[in-house]
């Protein structure tokens, strides 16, 4: 069995973060989300790697490299515009051959990982397997109906009025079947071949379509409120360590890593929190759920519930809470009156001011 990974996509709901990164590559607790995917597919047993990419393909190349550091294979499979998720099957078709496979989107994130999915797949196989999920807002997702034995009956991409509220979570399965239903489905109103479209041809040709419903853990990561999420999830995870330098005036609570090369002083850090290789803390506070990559400053600020990306600087800052900070953003104090807010900021940006 092999694994297609989409790494491609413009990450619109993450701007301006990623006007100049991939999305796949903003970190949980400091790790690129990618990553959490690469890992779950290998701890499932597959460990060759297709990775579809779009214009960060540079990017992406350079993080992950050949795959050699998770254990895997990898190919790069470029795709010239992201014209639909049965798109990228078509494109990958010569890179699959005749083999099963497991499609993952790369911002998707699991807690537990795949691999019941996939041995259940092995055992069983069906056409095609889909991971279900019940959601609050179906209208923002692929969403499946079911008949009342279980059976995959519907399936509908983003629909304005949901029959359902069992979304399709970004893992898929599939054995060689798919490849037909992507040869005759035709694109959608947006203009992209929809997998939703491939799937209910499979159905509606009487393949089997085994369904499975979550109840546990799955994020979208596309938007910073589930992102932030996701990264407080991890973090309730993450193993303690002072690999860095914590001096006497310094407190740490709870599950705390200070990572080599970075050093807290005088400020006070509670957990979950990871504090990045050299990375430096001031008399400053860095509360729960917060993730602060490597090389930064924080100095005389409160920061919570957050993710600081690398080389950034935060001085004289106030409380900053519920926030994604970029790579290589200054945010800094007003030192004089009249009090006002000072802002650069990036097409599509959305700032909330409290006062």
């Amino acid at each position: 069995m092999k694994a297609l990974v989409l790494a491609g996509g413009t990450g619109s709901r993450l701007r301006p973060i990623t006007h100049t990164s991939a999305k796949q590559l903003v970190p949980v607790a400091n790790k690129p989300v990618l990553f959490y995917g690469i890992e779950s597919l290998v701890a499932a047993g597959i460990t060759e790697i297709g990775i579809v990419t779009g214009d960060t393909a540079p990017e992406i190349e350079a993080a992950v490299g050949d795959g050699t550091r998770f254990g895997a294979e990898i190919s790069y499979l470029p795709q010239e515009r992201p014209l639909g998720l049965a798109h990228a099957v078509l494109i990958a078709r010569d890179w699959l051959g005749d083999d099963d496979f497991v499609m993952y989107l790369g911002d998707n994130f699991i807690v537990g990982g795949i691999t019941e999915l996939v041995e259940g797949f092995r055992a069983d196989r069906p056409d095609a397997g889909i991971l279900l999920t019940k959601v609050a807002d179906p209208t923002a997702f692929g969403v499946a109906e079911l008949d009342t034995e279980g059976r995959v009956t519907r399936l509908e991409e983003k629909p304005a009025a949901p029959r359902s509220d069992l979304a399709l979570v970004g893992v898929y399965l599939f054995t060689p079947a798919v490849h037909d239903a992507v040869r005759a489905i035709g694109p959608s109103a947006r203009g992209e071949l929809e997998i939703t479209d491939a799937i209910q041809w499979l159905v509606d040709q009487g393949h089997t379509v085994s369904p499975t419903v979550i109840s546990g853990y799955w994020k979208d990561t596309g938007n910073v409120t589930d992102m932030l999420e996701v990264n407080r999830s991890v973090l309730e995870d993450v193993d303690p360590a002072r690999d860095g330098t914590v001096d006497a005036d310094s407190e740490l609570i709870g599950r705390v890593r200070v990572e080599a090369g970075a050093r807290v002083i005088r400020s006070r850090i509670v957990g979950p929190a990871v504090i990045g290789r050299g990375s430096v803390v001031t008399d400053a506070y860095v509360g729960p759920s917060t993730s602060v990559a490597d090389d930064c400053v924080i100095t005389s600020s409160e920061v919570e519930f957050s993710i600081v990306l690398s080389g950034s600087h935060i001085a004289h800052a106030g409380r900053i809470e519920g926030s994604l900070i970029g790579r290589g953003v200054r945010v800094t104090g007003a030192d004089r009156a009249p009090r006002a807010h000072r802002l650069v900021l990036g097409d599509h940006s959305h700032v909330r001011l409290t006062s």
